[in-house]
């Protein structure tokens, strides 16, 4: 059966969901960052990693999403067919991958943003990354205007962005209730029974 790779609390959030929507066997190992085992899945040292029965391997969080959507069209996880609804797929993917994820870069680790061991420079580096977060949610939350889910129904989208929402529910200040729309994705997501288990199991880990 197919192996996830994760780390709890990580991006690899999103493919652990999806497979649980799916409901097809796989296997969910964690690993911790800088680890051999992890390295040896994947050299780039990150989460998350899915090995398929024949040895293959795939990395990247949205190409695994991708993949899973496609390989199982049966669970109705990739946006709706088309080319549109396919492009709305790739544009949202590459939000969540190229905009909203590295917008945290500055809070995780603001060593990589700055020379000075200072701590009012670091501090520094974590406002301006809470003050890019912010920006990226209002683009989300306007998106999500009369909308349920991201692309119009439940995808493997709306389980990308759900462990980016944790992310700034708890690191910014405020959590995310300015943001109503965006607030309302995640309880959507987190009511979710399948949801609920694989946070469970994470946590347990």
């Amino acid at each position: 059966m197919p192996t996830l790779f994760y780390h709890a609390g990580a991006c690899s959030l999103a493919p652990h969901i999806v497979l649980e929507w799916i409901g097809a066997p796989y296997q969910a190992v964690p690993v911790e960052f800088g680890s051999s085992e992890l390295l040896a899945v994947n050299p780039a040292g990150a989460v998350p990693a899915l090995r398929e029965d024949d040895g293959w391997m795939l990395t990247q969080c949205g190409a695994i999403l991708r993949y899973l959507a496609l390989k199982h069209p049966e669970a109705g996880l990739d946006g709706g067919a088309g080319p549109r609804a396919q492009a709305e797929m790739d544009r949202w993917a590459s939000f969540l991958t190229g905009d909203l994820h590295p917008a945290f870069f500055p809070l995780f680790l603001p060593q990589r943003y700055t020379t000075s061991r200072d701590e009012d420079d670091r501090n520094s580096v974590q406002e301006a990354g809470r003050k890019l977060v912010r920006r990226k949610l209002t683009l989300l939350d306007d998106h999500l205007q009369g909308r349920d889910w991201m692309l119009g129904k439940r995808s493997v989208i709306d389980a990308y962005a759900f462990p980016m929402i944790r992310w700034a529910a708890k690191l910014l200040p405020e959590g995310i209730s300015g943001w109503a729309n965006v607030l309302a994705l995640h309880d959507r997501i987190a009511a979710d029974p399948a949801v609920q288990k694989v946070l469970a199991l994470q946590e347990a880990a």
